[in-house]
C-alpha cells in the first residue's frame, strides 16, 4: 500500500479490518524484540496514542500478560470504533523512533465525528 503524507495528517484511511491484540503484539515483537506498552492520552480536544518505554517483559513492568493483553484489547477497541484501525496499523509498522526511558512515541489521532464520541 503506497501512502502519500497528506493521507497520514488527514486521517483519510477507511478502516475496514479491526486492528486485534495478537497482531499488534506480534508487530511490536518484529520491530523491537518486546512488547511496549500502548496506551491513549486525551488532551485537551485531541486523543494521541503512545507507545510508552515500558515493557511486558521487563521485570519490574506492574502487568502481567493477561492484564497487560486486557489493557491492549480496551484501548484497541476505541481505536477500532472510531475507525483509525489502518491509521494505526501503518504508523506500527513505519514508525521510524523508538521508545526509550521516560520518551513515548506519540500519534496523534486524527479528529473526526467518530472521534469526537471519546473525548468529553
Amino acid at each position: 500500500m503506497s501512502l502519500k503524507s497528506n493521507e497520514l495528517s488527514s486521517g483519510s484511511f477507511s478502516s475496514s479490518i479491526p486492528l486485534e491484540v495478537d497482531e499488534v503484539v506480534e508487530c511490536l515483537r518484529r520491530r523491537w524484540g518486546v512488547t511496549y506498552h500502548l496506551k491513549l492520552l486525551i488532551k485537551r480536544d485531541r486523543i494521541y496514542l503512545q507507545i510508552m518505554w515500558g515493557f511486558l517483559e521487563q521485570q519490574s513492568f506492574p502487568l502481567d500478560e493477561e492484564a497487560y493483553r486486557e489493557n491492549l484489547n480496551r484501548t484497541l477497541e476505541i481505536i477500532n470504533r472510531a475507525g483509525q484501525s489502518d491509521f494505526v496499523r501503518n504508523w506500527l509498522k513505519n514508525v521510524q523512533a523508538k521508545p526509550r526511558l521516560g520518551r513515548a512515541i506519540t500519534l496523534p489521532l486524527p479528529r473526526d465525528q467518530r472521534m469526537s464520541e471519546f473525548v468529553l
